[in-house]
């Protein structure tokens, strides 16, 4: 059987398209932020604000460290450094010196961040409930359990920091 590479001009025109993971994961995730983005722009916040403080909201109610949203964020610290400060600004969160740690801070919930964030929550879970219709209700749950694997091995795929050995 022949090839992409061998296979006529003609040929190649004719042929379906593959489906590959990167495009599609990319289209589904730009379409989505962007729906989501404009159901909450009255809101004043964007989505990965919107992120943040879902984190906040679910987690420690001392609040989290930079280095901890970061980490949950899959950013840099300097993106979310700016983030959290337009965050503040805003008057959504506060930052407070860490207890243990003079060079963190820990990030907390504010009321207006909460009344904020139980409003994006409102449009979020509509969104995914148009967007999950596509698919047959015995198979969301699936769907979103499938997903999670793939995007536990897409984490597992980034590659480990090595040690150049002296020769």
């Amino acid at each position: 059987m022949p090839d992409d590479l061998t296979l006529a001009p003609d040929a190649l025109l004719a042929a379906p398209p593959q489906k590959r993971l990167p495009v599609l994961l990319r289209r589904a995730w730009f379409a989505l932020n962007q729906a989501f983005r404009q159901r909450i722009a009255h809101l004043d916040i964007t989505p990965d604000q919107f992120s943040i403080l879902r984190w906040l909201s679910e987690g420690d109610p001392q609040g989290l460290t930079q280095r901890a949203i970061t980490d949950l964020m899959a950013s840099d610290p300097n993106t979310i450094t700016s983030t959290l400060s337009r965050m503040e600004a805003a008057g959504l969160i506060a930052r407070q010196p860490h207890e243990l740690d003079r060079r963190a801070h820990r990030v907390t919930l504010n009321p207006a961040g909460r009344r904020a964030f139980e409003k994006a929550r409102k449009v979020a879970m509509q969104l995914q409930e148009q967007v999950l219709s596509g698919l047959p209700l015995s198979r969301r749950q699936r769907f979103l359990e499938e997903l999670e694997i793939l995007a536990d091995s897409c984490a597992g795929a980034l590659a480990k920091p090595t040690t150049k050995r002296r020769q």
